[in-house]
């Protein structure tokens, strides 16, 4: 039962209004009633310019100005984000420019919750698991056996199990997962195994008792009893980082969190992006046997002399694939509507920029590129083929719907189409799907996968796109299964660009080579995690700007295509405070911090 206000107040606590725009504090006092079991973290309501709003206590026993009447706090409403929870929230909240109550709404209950259950009797899955005893958990223990942050990269289709398994022995940890429906079935698993286990919001009370709370990225807010460890799976998906301001990333506060704690944080990936390498302070991995075993066979297509009334996207080994496999089959295409890409008419090739990183775009009778670098000028050329010098361009416009219609006479069977509002089990049952990058993320199994046209992944005018490409690779490959398998899985990869770094290395199942370009290109262009980005839009972009241009610790880049202008910075500190100091105008601004598609 909910308590209510009464009796004289005895206590003063500070409370953070959950108000839009509004970045202050402000004292009331606390009624008799309620004396003893407010806390730090809170969940309040109270009147604040005649209208009542809800709150986080985040200070106890504070000494008001004199002379001021206080108001009581109205309503006691549940328990909320520890001290230590709140403390990493204020950091991420200077860290990413942003309000700190969106990030207490993360860190708070999904229902109100006034009591935490006991806590477990035990640590660990609670009965003996046999995967204990291979050599995956030997690494996973290893990896949680001292603090620090700790990269590990495995195969796509290795067990996460173990990891949780180690992480759990040490005591109460968080666990962070890519999707809740990742989060779900992995706690399932823990059950079953006789572990303890809280999905993070849903379970908070169970959580804050102690053991281990699991969930996608709002997980690594979880109020815990006495932190001991935190474990991150596949800290390369997007995923991880918040849309909404303030952007911030589950990996950097997890990373923020276990240093504070001086606990170990452990990120596991098939593919580790270059900033969770570069601020590793160890990196472990399986064997190169083990880890080639754990992926799927890859087939990379050349599509450069393919039929180009067809948009080359239907190659003979991809018929062949359709006809020869009784399993589920998914294809994808991120093509809704009209496409961007050009190719050249003569040799196939695609209209690249001079460095091949770039797709080019037709503007006004020109082909425009952006420039390599953040402080490099938009590349223009004539419309000629950088390969044979051919003129007649074409556009590659085949769209999903238009493509299903083509399948389905190639394979000769029945095509579904699957489109990103549907859930898992709205799905059809048929053997061969097509869909946009959403159909990775609605089925669980498949005996292949083919990406029917990956250049627009490789080659998109953003600083990540080789990572983010090789994220859909790794995706995929879980769905499929590994090379050893009967049948065996397989990627089926059609691309105007074949010796791609991403492609060679998912043909290699080698993440560490393309780790290793990308290192030396984000070097260069300063790109983070060798420097700070943020991008600002909005009707008040240019007044907010205007104070910042003549910084030398700062560079004002743009405005794009989009209206959008990128600020770089030499590191994330110096990024912070920058934006912290800035004054903001009365129209809207949006500061994207680390933009994830810049």
């Amino acid at each position: 039962m909910t308590p209510e206000a009464s009796g004289a107040a005895t206590r003063v606590c500070r409370v953070l209004p959950d108000v839009s725009g509004l970045v202050k504090f402000f004292d009331y006092a606390v009624p008799t009633k309620w004396a003893e079991t407010i806390a730090i973290g809170s969940l309040v309501r109270v009147n604040l310019h005649g209208r009542q709003v809800g709150g986080w206590v985040t200070g106890l026993d504070v000494v008001p100005p004199e002379g001021v009447q206080l108001k009581e706090i109205t309503k006691l409403s549940s328990r909320g984000p520890s001290q230590e929870v709140i403390d990493v929230a204020s950091w991420a909240a200077h860290r990413y420019a942003g309000r700190l109550a969106p990030i207490m709404k993360s860190a708070s209950p999904d229902k109100m919750t006034f009591t935490v259950p006991p806590g477990p009797q035990t640590q660990g899955f609670g009965k003996h698991n046999a995967l204990e005893t291979g050599p995956l958990f030997k690494l996973a223990a290893d990896a949680f056996s001292q603090p620090g942050l700790t990269v590990v990269r495995v195969s796509p289709t290795e067990d996460p199990l173990v990891f949780l398994q180690a992480v759990a022995q040490l005591g109460d940890s968080i666990v962070v997962t890519a999707s809740v429906a990742e989060a779900r079935a992995l706690g399932a698993q823990v059950r079953r195994s006789g572990g303890r286990v809280a999905l993070a919001g849903r379970d908070w009370g169970l959580g804050a008792a102690g053991g281990m709370v699991i969930g996608a990225r709002k997980a690594v807010w979880a109020t815990v009893r006495q932190l001991a460890g935190v474990l991150i799976l596949d800290e390369n998906d997007e995923a991880m980082q918040e849309e909404r301001n303030p952007t911030w990333h589950a990996r950097e506060v997890a990373i923020e969190r276990a240093r504070r704690s001086n606990v170990p944080c452990v990120l596991v990936s098939a593919a580790p992006s270059v900033t969770a390498l570069q601020a590793a302070d160890r990196v472990l991995t399986v064997s190169r046997s083990q880890e080639r075993a754990g992926w799927p066979l890859v087939t990379v297509v050349d599509r450069r002399s393919g039929d180009s009334s067809q948009g080359g996207l239907f190659s003979t080994e991809l018929v062949e694939l359709l006809r020869s496999t009784t399993g589920r089959v998914l294809l994808l295409l991120n093509r809704k509507g009209r496409a961007q890409m050009l190719a050249c008419g003569s040799c196939g090739e695609l209209v690249r920029s001079a460095t091949g990183d770039q797709l080019m775009k037709e503007v006004d009778g020109q082909l425009v590129a952006r420039g390599q670098g953040p402080d490099e000028p938009v590349e223009t050329r004539p419309l000629i083929c950088i390969r044979c010098s051919g003129t007649k361009l074409k556009r590659l416009r085949l769209g999903v719907s238009r493509a299903r219609e083509e399948l389905e006479a190639l394979a000769r069977e029945p095509v579904a189409e699957v489109t990103s509002d549907q859930k898992s089990d709205q799905v059809s049952n048929a053997r061969i799907l097509i869909g946009t990058e959403a159909l990775l993320h609605r089925t669980n199994q498949a005996e292949a996968v083919v990406f029917l046209d990956f250049d627009q992944e490789l080659l998109a005018p953003r600083y990540r796109a080789a990572e983010q490409a090789m994220g859909l690779i790794v995706r995929a490959a879980r769905l499929t299964g590994n090379r050893g398998d009967t049948p065996p899985g397989r990627l089926l990869i059609q691309t105007r660009s074949p010796e791609h770094r991403v492609l060679r290395s998912a043909v290699e199942a080698n993440p560490d080579r393309l780790a290793r370009g990308e290192r030396e290109i984000r070097q260069e262009a300063g790109f983070p995690p060798f420097g700070a980005l943020t991008e600002v839009s909005g009707a008040g972009a240019e007044v907010f700007l205007d104070p910042l241009r003549g910084r030398s610790d700062l560079v004002v880049m743009g405005p794009r295509t989009d209206g959008k202008y990128l600020l770089r910075a030499a590191d994330p500190t110096i990024m912070a405070d920058i934006l912290a100091d800035a004054a903001r105008p009365k129209e809207r601004v949006r500061l994207v911090v680390d933009p994830p598609r810049a």
